[in-house]
C-alpha cells in the first residue's frame, strides 16, 4: 500500500471511531431528579452553550443558582454545571475511573484522535501523561525559552509603529510559529508553508462543524466537507514529518517536543509498546498540543495587550518589568488575562457510575463540571472581578479552585507551564520595545470551542519614549 493511501486510511478510521457522543461506552442516563435548568429544546440549549456562553452561563447561574442542568444534543443528554470552588474541588478530586474527562471532551475526537491526552481516561491517560510529561518539565521549558524569545523578537521587529492592527492576528501567527518550530520541530520552510494554512483551518473550525460530526452525512457538504478534506491533508503532512523525524541522523541531539517524544521509546512504528508512542499516538498528541496550546495562548496574549494598552500606568509597570527581567509581574499579567477573559468556558467530566457532588446524586452517563466563566467573575472568589489587576497573582495565589483556566486534579493541562513561559517571553519582547495603546473597545466572541476578542483586540504601537 502506498504511504499516501496508508495515511488516508488512518484518517478515515479515526473519523469512523470517534463521535461527540463519546462512543458506546457512555452509560445511558436516567435523567430524573437532576438540578433545575431551562426547558428549551436540546438544540437551542446546545447552540446557546457553544455560541453564547458569555451570556448563557451567568444567565443560568442567576436564574437557577449555584448548580444547574443543561440539555444537549443529541438526545438531551444532561450537563450539570457547578459554580462554587468546593464543588470544583470535589470534581477535580473525583476517582478518575468514574469521572472520565475524555468522554466529556469527545466532541473533539474526530479532529484530535482517540489517543489524544484530552480524550483518554483511566490507565490509558496515565500512560500517555507519563510519556509526555518529560517534554514539559522545568528543565525542558528552560530549553525551549531561547527559541521562543527569538521568535517573539522577530515578530515584534516586524511591527510598523503608528499602524493600527489586530493583536489577535499577530499573536496567532506567532504562537503558530512557536508550535511548528518548538513543538513540531519543523524547520524546512517549504513544509512550514504547507502546514500553516492547514493548521489555521483546523483551529478556525466553527461550533456548527463540531456539532456536525454527530451526523456523518453532513460531511459531504459545504464547510463539513472542507473540514474533512483539510484533515486528510494535515494528516498527510504530519505523518510525513513524524516518519522522517524517526530517521533523522541528529534525532538524539534535537530538543523539540516531537523529537523528545520519539526518543521516549526505542524502535517506534505504529505498534508502540507501553514505554513509547507510535505514529498514530504521536499524531494525536501533536494535534492536541496544537489545538490546546496555539489559539489559547494567542488569545490570552491579545487580551493582555488590550488591557495593558488601556492603562498608561500599567503599561509603565510592564515596561519596567521587561527592563528588569521581572518575569513574575509579566506572569501575573498573563494569569489575570486568563481570569478576566476565559478562553474556554468550563471543565467537564462524564460519570461512568453514579456520584454525589455537593450533596446531589448525579446518575451515570451525565456530564458534570465547574463553570470557568462563573468561577472567574464571582465576587466571592475575586474582589472587584471586572477590574484588570495583575497584583492578585503577585506573591500569592487566588483561593483554591477559583482560578481554573488549566483545569485541575490529575487532568490539569500538561502544557500550562509552557503556555505561561511563552506568554511571559512574548510580553517581555513587546514591552521592551514599544508603547502600546488600545484602539476601541472589544468583547468576546466564540470561535470553535474557544472565546476570542470579537474585533481582534486592536492596538497601536510606538517606539518607547523612555
Amino acid at each position: 500500500m502506498a504511504v499516501t493511501d496508508d495515511v488516508s486510511q488512518l484518517t478515515a478510521q479515526r473519523f469512523g471511531r470517534n463521535s461527540f457522543l463519546g462512543g458506546d461506552t457512555v452509560p445511558p442516563v436516567v435523567g430524573k431528579g437532576l438540578p433545575p435548568g431551562p426547558r428549551w429544546p436540546a438544540w437551542a440549549q446546545s447552540v446557546a452553550l457553544l455560541r453564547f456562553r458569555h451570556w448563557f452561563h451567568p444567565y443560568l447561574h442567576k436564574k437557577y443558582g449555584d448548580v444547574f442542568t443543561i440539555r444537549l444534543l443529541p438526545g438531551g443528554r444532561p450537563l450539570v454545571m457547578f459554580t462554587r470552588p468546593e464543588h470544583a474541588k470535589e470534581i477535580f478530586a473525583g476517582d478518575p475511573e468514574v469521572f472520565h474527562a475524555g468522554k466529556g471532551n469527545a466532541i473533539l475526537g474526530p479532529i484530535m484522535g482517540e489517543h489524544s491526552l484530552l480524550l483518554q481516561d483511566s490507565g490509558e491517560h496515565k500512560r500517555a501523561r507519563k510519556l509526555l510529561m518529560p517534554a514539559f518539565n522545568g528543565h525542558a521549558l528552560r530549553g525551549y525559552q531561547s527559541l521562543v524569545t527569538d521568535l517573539a523578537r522577530a515578530e515584534v521587529d516586524r511591527w510598523t509603529p503608528g499602524t493600527e492592527f489586530r493583536s489577535l492576528e499577530r499573536m496567532n501567527a506567532l504562537t503558530l510559529e512557536v508550535i511548528l518550530r518548538v513543538v513540531f520541530g519543523v524547520t524546512d520552510e517549504s513544509r512550514l508553508a504547507e502546514l500553516r494554512p492547514r493548521v489555521n483551518a483546523t483551529v478556525e473550525v466553527s461550533p456548527a462543524v463540531l456539532l456536525g460530526w454527530g451526523y456523518p452525512w453532513l460531511q459531504r457538504f459545504g464547510v463539513w466537507k472542507r473540514t474533512v478534506e483539510n484533515q486528510y491533508e494535515l494528516d498527510r503532512l504530519m505523518y510525513a514529518e513524524i516518519r522522517e523525524r524517526r530517521g533523522a541522523p541528529d534525532l538524539a541531539e534535537r530538543t523539540d517536543v516531537l523529537s523528545r517524544l520519539i526518543l521516549t521509546g526505542a524502535d517506534g512504528g505504529d505498534a508502540a509498546g507501553p514505554d513509547q508512542l507510535g505514529d498514530t499516538e504521536l499524531r494525536d498528541q501533536l494535534v492536541t498540543l496544537l489545538l490546546a496550546g496555539h489559539e489559547t495562548t494567542a488569545t490570552a496574549l491579545s487580551w493582555a495587550l488590550y488591557e495593558v494598552g488601556r492603562d498608561p500606568e500599567l503599561l509603565r509597570r510592564c515596561q519596567q518589568a521587561a527592563d528588569a527581567g521581572d518575569d513574575d509581574f509579566l506572569d501575573a499579567v498573563m494569569k489575570e488575562s486568563m481570569r478576566l477573559h476565559p478562553v474556554i468556558p468550563m471543565v467537564v467530566r462524564t460519570l461512568m457510575k453514579p456520584a454525589t457532588i455537593a450533596g446531589i446524586d448525579i446518575p451515570a452517563g451525565a456530564t458534570v463540571g465547574p463553570s470557568i466563566v462563573i468561577a472567574h467573575q464571582k465576587t466571592d472568589n475575586h474582589a472587584d472581578p471586572w477590574t484588570f489587576r495583575p497584583e492578585r497573582f503577585l506573591g500569592q495565589n487566588p483561593p483554591a479552585n477559583t482560578w481554573i483556566p488549566f483545569g485541575g486534579g490529575v487532568r490539569r493541562c500538561i502544557g500550562a507551564g509552557f503556555s505561561l513561559m511563552e506568554g511571559v517571553a512574548v510580553l517581555r519582547e513587546v514591552f521592551a520595545s514599544y508603547d502600546v495603546t488600545t484602539v476601541g473597545d472589544d468583547e468576546p466572541k466564540v470561535r470553535n470551542i474557544t472565546s476570542v476578542p470579537r474585533r481582534g483586540a486592536r492596538i497601536r504601537v510606538a517606539p518607547r519614549r523612555s
